[in-house]
């Protein structure tokens, strides 16, 4: 069957664009040619393309050929020291593929935007809560308004629409990435498993009982796919999480009781110190359980899950305006992370 639609996703090796790729390819009116540093092996109605979206040229020569796509789907990210920093170089790599791709897919219906809580500045400290996609900005620096503001202006006299998904963080396979929080719980679980401790959890009291939501990589994709084809999505932004709220103090003994592990009291500590020195014992864990040896450094999200860990404030927002709009999936959160770990132990990534 001839696919009506081409999918370029950029950012494909990460964990939201890992997810949107295996979905998009599996619904059969898709081509997906993935943008990433690394590239990647081709499969059926799959193929990488491997380019540095920081330099516009290296874009525009690499996007030169794809003249056949209809849909541009951006979840690339670049970290930064500092939330100032991260704006110059994440509008940039936008802008560089919207100069690449625009000229040559004269075909092009909808470009495609993953934003997050930050848009409602939920990691600069407490924050308005349920967030509504009508909340006010707040004062720049930050990225992910900036991306919007060039789109909205982008979009004016083309013919493309646009949409922007808004998730929770994200839970879902992906290695090498740098806001992965599944692998971080399912690494520290295997460790403190194998010095014989139980699985503190490594935050604030405050934190232990905050009021949360997550978002599987797999409700997103396919919440994306919809909103990149339905009309009633065209200029809008959209909340997506997966319907459920939780604390840690009732989930982290759900999650620990998988791994065969007791829970202690929380004691906040700061995983990236804490993991600084088990390079030797990992190594030793991969060698006793035949695990594919990784190396350390792409299962460590530890810096993001320090940060997700000291939220001592409630973390959700308002997801209605999609279920209003026709989109109406769920997930429960215990559910994505015993998958998750599932899958990770499938793949022989912990034991």
């Amino acid at each position: 069957m001839q696919s009506s639609n081409v999918a370029l996703v950029a950012g494909a090796q990460g964990v939201i664009g890992r997810n949107l790729v295996d979905h998009l390819a599996a619904q059969g009116d898709w081509q997906v040619v993935g943008l990433s540093r690394r590239g990647g092996a081709p499969r059926a109605r799959v193929r990488h393309v491997a380019v540095d979206l920081l330099d516009g040229e290296d874009a525009r020569a690499r996007l030169a050929g794809l003249g056949d796509v209809t849909h541009l789907f951006y979840a690339a990210y670049q970290e930064r020291p500092t939330w100032a920093e991260l704006v110059e170089p994440n509008v940039a790599m936008l802008r560089n593929v919207l100069d690449a791709i625009e000229p040559v897919a004269p075909g092009l219906r909808h470009v495609s935007l993953q934003q997050g809580y930050k848009v409602y500045g939920a990691h600069l400290g407490p924050f308005k809560t349920p967030a509504r996609e009508s909340d006010p900005l707040f004062i720049a620096p930050e990225f992910m308004h900036a991306q919007q503001q060039l789109l909205e202006r982008r979009r004016e006299g083309s013919a493309w629409s646009w949409s922007a998904l808004r998730p929770s963080v994200v839970g879902g396979f992906a290695l090498g990435n740098p806001m992965n929080l599944a692998i971080a719980i399912a690494v520290y679980a295997s460790i403190c498993k194998q010095l014989g401790l139980p699985l503190r959890f490594p935050g604030s009291r405050g934190a232990y009982e905050a009021l949360l939501e997550m978002t599987d990589a797999g409700l997103l994709a396919r919440a994306t796919a919809w909103a990149a084809t339905e009309p009633r999505a065209a200029g809008e932004a959209f909340n997506v999480a997966n319907g459920d709220l939780f604390r840690w103090s009732e989930l982290w003994p759900r999650l620990a009781a998988w791994f065969e592990l007791e829970t202690a009291p929380p004691l906040p500590l700061s995983l990236a110190e804490a993991m600084a020195d088990k390079v030797p014992l990992w190594e030793r864990i991969v060698a006793e359980h035949g695990l594919v040896p990784h190396p350390f450094e792409e299962l460590s999200s530890w810096a993001f899950a320090d940060f997700v860990f000291s939220w001592d404030y409630d973390l959700f927002a308002d997801s209605s305006k999609i279920r209003r709009a026709g989109f109406h999936d769920y997930v429960e959160t215990e559910a994505m992370f015993v998958a998750i770990f599932e899958d990770l132990r499938r793949r022989r990534v912990i034991p």
